[in-house]
């Protein structure tokens, strides 16, 4: 598509010149055309002009990922209101909290958020509709029930001959104008609402299109959950702005359902966080290419040209065998996955960035991509490193530009932590920029650990080659009595179905700590394992929540 000025000029242009393609479907389930979601989007429009709502309004959608799910976003935004995505994961209080604190005066919600909402709680809300059919499940306002009830009818007069294209007129968004107010879900427990421009969620749009152009009728999959910007911009927003089709799962993406689906849909461009990649390498390709020796193969120096063929074959089919590359974000990439994906040839792209940037800081292509890092920065936006030598000692990144956010909604005192005098936004995390301005995410500045000696200590790092170990399923190493301690989630199913028994499980933990003890330096090396018996608890963006267990007992 020929480049836009605005968000929503890019929404207006896509339906026009895309009216007849297929735009939304819900895999095994109905599809909407691109002219189908502009009438949609009409009658969406007439509700909220006759239920009073204005713009600048705050509407909120809660559900997992659907085609109607888009179209309340797309409707919301085209009329002149604020969306306001909420996870579907979070729990009741927190919806009820994100709702009044973002004074939504409508929630749109799926069957399984509705049922464990306590309508009473969010006494603001104007009413309350269903995402499946956009029915009211609850109505404060006469003229909301009305709109409701006749918007076919109203629909109807206001367009005698149909909804066309010369009938699309949408709101013109300002560049500093709120769009979004994405709250995070981040690993501290703490939620912000991030405040998005027009500016920012456009201009990650057109970098999307300088990066990986994709053709009107492609197909696009939708996993990243849409309450996030991840998976809202770059997979929704783009995608739909390309004129491609995008196909919504509706479900939880196990390594089951991509295969099954991805046979079908053959996506074009795959977005997934770093975890669905790394288990679908361990359980999927390795065992196939060589069952012998599984996953031991990702720390083989190494790999023969019939190993690297077959492994590359087929992970291609896994994923559809039609893609250009998969864009992996969201959380850090483990180093010896990527190291095999590298070897074999296997086209993926890594993204860095935050909800704060709406959400892209740097990124760059697999061919163009040094190995460990995420990238350069990305179009319109600036990137330092606060270090006295940013090439050898990290110090924390800092980005300003065009996809920075306006602050966090009704919390000043936040955005002043956040966002310097100059404009820098501090984005956390530890890093380190080469000569050629490949930047290079160490940690995250509060997972920095220090040891007695002051020598610093990257969790992230240990924990990413400690994941690749026999029988390991996930890790966190902590810091107890000024000494490392690993707390590890054994790979139960894969241990158990090669014959080892609890005793056997907290034998090979050990082993593992010797083994990988041997490769850090004294100074970072694993004092003692603990078994948890739990996946560990994590974000929507599938980073672990870490601030809960650093209170490790004996």
């Amino acid at each position: 598509m020929k480049h836009q000025s605005s968000l929503i000029d890019y929404i207006e242009q896509s339906i026009i010149h895309n009216w007849d393609l297929n735009a939304l479907t819900d895999y095994k389930g109905a599809t909407l055309q691109y002219k189908d979601v502009a009438r949609k989007i009409a009658k969406f429009h007439i509700v909220l002009e006759n239920a009073g709502i204005q713009k600048g309004d705050k509407i909120a959608v809660c559900g997992r990922n659907s085609a109607n799910w888009a179209v309340t976003f797309l409707g919301a935004v085209t009329y002149g209101a604020v969306i306001v995505p909420i996870l579907h994961e979070f729990k009741a209080d927190n919806i009820h909290h994100i709702v009044n604190h973002s004074e939504a005066k409508l929630l749109f919600v799926g069957d399984q958020v509705w049922e464990n909402l306590d309508e009473s709680a969010m006494p603001l809300l104007l009413g309350i509709a269903n995402i499946n059919d956009f029915s009211l499940l609850l109505s404060r306002c006469d003229t909301l029930s009305h709109a409701s009830e006749h918007r076919n009818e109203i629909y109807g007069k206001r367009y005698p001959k149909s909804f066309r294209r010369e009938n699309i007129k949408y709101h013109k968004s300002e560049p500093d104008e709120l769009v979004i107010i994405n709250y995070t879900s981040g690993t501290t427990g703490y939620s912000k609402g991030v405040m998005l421009p027009a500016r920012s969620i456009w201009s990650n749009i057109d970098y999307s299109f300088e990066k990986r152009p994709i053709s009107p009728g492609d197909t696009i999959v939708s996993m990243l959950p849409l309450g996030h910007v991840f998976g809202m911009v770059v997979d929704l927003l783009y995608g739909f702005s390309a004129g491609a089709h995008l196909y919504f799962l509706t479900r939880m993406p196990s390594p089951k359902i991509i295969a099954q689906s991805f046979s079908e849909i053959k996506p074009k461009i795959i977005s997934c966080v770093p975890l669905i990649v790394e288990k679908i390498i361990k359980k999927d390709v390795l065992p196939r290419v060589d069952n012998r020796i599984g996953k031991l193969l990702l720390r083989v120096p190494f790999i023969n040209d019939k190993i690297k063929s077959s492994a590359r074959k087929t992970a291609m089919e896994i994923f559809g065998n039609n893609f250009e590359d998969i864009i992996i974000g969201g959380a850090p990439f483990n180093a010896e996955i990527e190291t095999f994906l590298r070897k074999i040839g296997f086209p993926y792209n890594i993204i860095y960035g935050m909800t704060e940037c709406g959400p892209v800081i740097c990124s760059s292509r697999w061919n163009e991509l040094k190995k460990g890092s995420c990238g350069k920065a990305a179009s319109r936006m600036e990137v330092k490193v606060d270090s006295e030598d940013p090439e050898n000692k990290a110090g924390e990144l800092l980005c300003r530009g065009v996809n920075t956010m306006l602050g966090y909604y009704k919390n000043p005192e936040a955005t002043e932590q956040v966002i310097d005098a100059d404009g820098w936004l501090h984005t956390g995390d530890m890093a380190t920029i080469d000569a050629n301005d490949n930047i290079t995410i160490r940690g995250r500045c509060k997972n920095l650990l220090l040891n007695s000696s002051g020598q610093n200590i990257y969790p992230e790092e240990i924990e990413s080659k400690l994941n690749n170990m026999p029988f390991v399923a996930e890790s966190l190493i902590v810091m107890q009595n000024e000494k490392l301690v690993a707390l590890i989630y054994p790979d139960f199913d894969d241990a158990f179905a090669n014959g080892l028994k609890q005793a056997d499980i907290e034998i090979r933990m050990e082993e593992n700590r010797k083994a990988l003890n041997l490769e850090l330096p004294k100074y970072s090396q694993i004092a003692k394992v603990k078994i948890h018996f739990e996946e560990f608890e994590k974000t929507a963006k599938k980073s672990i929540k870490r601030f809960m267990y650093q209170d490790v007992k004996e």
